[in-house]
């Protein structure tokens, strides 16, 4: 073969392989593009009418607050159907019966140690969105892809304040029980884990608060439990629940050993074994990421509640965690961390989630009771000197959403009978229904 013959071979052979680059790249960029175009089709600006007081209030507290509307296109009595199935949702034992599948057969059966099937009124106060559009809760909502411009160090630490986390240099156990000091903190994980991953590192700092609690002997990331010695699970990945002592906690650790037969390639892509802190940070912030955020499922609530997916046509079975209130405790938590950091009044956006035929007004929490409320009809008027805080529940410990000023005229749709102090629930003129002490006239 003559030199030229080589040189033009060697040149098609140069080209075919940009060509298919070029080709890859656009496959990829046409696929991402789709899922993009596909989520803008679910989005919009506009509001229901019942939910646009909700954000009208929380634009006057915030005005760099953005906040878009998902129209899932799904009816709300399909969706707690498909939500209110055994073991799918659970509350802690220790809850009352309100808050309980009382089924024979099915009360309080301990699903997980501990836990146990949540009723049909606490799925439905839990996805009901419109309970949760407050300065606090909403951020079960927000938006989690990682923003260089706010995550850093010295604001995750302040998420993690109160923890052992906080401030401190990570050291862990390998799989011969020799303790290992490294030259980084929890902070640094977390903030490179989010760099990698692209998930917020809030929402990843947050995340493991809520899983693991604020101390470092929790058994899922101890690095003792027998026959999972060395290995890490800060965010209970694939700690399925089960009836047996540590059973949830087994499972995630064995997910951390081998990625329960995981195939090779996705080991490597999550970086299992998680036989370090730091492969167990950023391992499971990837797979939060490639598994949740980046199919579409990019709030804490539509990771809980599978609602809306851009990847799969089938929904209500890739959900994150059973806790029927995680999005809601999850969501104070990150609040306070942007609170302590002093970023509320940053740009942030929000994802809240519209269905089809919900009810006219937000579903009751189970740990309001009926019999505290008697119906009524009655024009009243706040019968106060100076304001009037109007709340999401009957006390002071609930978040206000707002605060009126005496005089203010409104709807009491029901009068409070409770022992103590007295509660109505009422409706303002601008439609925002609500709870406020009863110093009303």
């Amino acid at each position: 073969m003559t030199k030229k013959a080589i040189i033009i071979l060697t040149s098609i052979a140069i080209s075919i392989i940009v060509f298919i680059i070029i080709f890859n790249i656009f496959e990829v960029n046409e696929v991402e593009s789709k899922k993009e175009l596909t989520r803008q089709m679910f989005l919009s600006d506009t509001f229901p009418d019942e939910y646009k007081p909700y954000i009208d209030e929380l634009k006057k507290k915030y005005p760099n607050w953005e906040f878009k509307a998902l129209y899932t296109n799904l009816d709300w009595k399909y969706v707690i159907d498909n939500e209110n199935i055994f073991g799918k949702n659970l509350v802690p034992k220790s809850y009352s019966d309100s808050w309980k599948n009382t089924t024979p057969g099915e009360y309080n059966v301990e699903v997980d140690s501990g836990w146990v099937d949540s009723s049909r009124t606490a799925v439905e106060f839990a996805m009901d969105p419109r309970n949760f559009l407050n300065y606090v809760r909403v951020f079960q909502f927000e938006e989690l892809s990682y923003n260089q411009s706010t995550n850093n160090t010295a604001s995750i630490e302040k998420i993690l304040y109160g923890t052992e986390f906080y401030n401190k240099i990570v050291e862990y156990k390998n799989s011969s029980g020799t303790n290992i000091v490294t030259d980084k903190k929890y902070s640094d994980l977390i903030l490179s884990a989010a760099r990698t991953s692209g998930v917020s590192s809030f929402h990843l700092a947050s995340r493991i608060k809520q899983e693991v609690g604020p101390f470092l002997s929790h058994s899922s990331i101890s690095g003792t439990v027998s026959g999972f010695e060395g290995l890490y699970n800060f965010y209970n990945i694939g700690a399925t629940s089960s009836s047996k002592p540590m059973g949830a906690i087994k499972n995630g650790l064995q997910y951390a050993k081998d990625g329960k037969g995981a195939s090779e390639a996705t080991k490597k892509k999550y970086l299992i074994p998680w036989n370090t802190k730091e492969r167990a940070i950023t391992g499971g912030a990837i797979f939060i990421g490639s598994s949740y955020i980046n199919s579409g499922q990019d709030t804490i609530y539509l990771q809980k509640f599978h609602v809306y997916d851009t990847e799969s046509s089938e929904l209500f079975w890739h959900q994150y965690m059973t806790n029927v209130l995680a999005p809601y405790s999850e969501s104070k938590i990150i609040y306070t961390g942007y609170a302590n950091s002093d970023m509320l009044s940053n740009a942030m956006s929000f994802v809240i989630p519209i269905y089809e035929n919900m009810p006219d007004l937000p579903c009751t929490s189970p740990a309001i009771s009926a019999s505290d409320f008697s119906s009524d009809n009655t024009k009243v008027y706040a019968n106060v000197e100076t304001s009037l805080n109007v709340r999401c529940g009957p006390g002071t410990s609930y978040e206000s959403l707002t605060t009126i000023q005496g005089g203010t005229q409104m709807t009491r749709i029901a009068k409070g009978k409770q022992k103590g102090e007295l509660w109505d629930r009422v409706i303002l003129e601008n439609g925002l229904v609500r709870i406020c002490i009863s110093k009303l006239c």
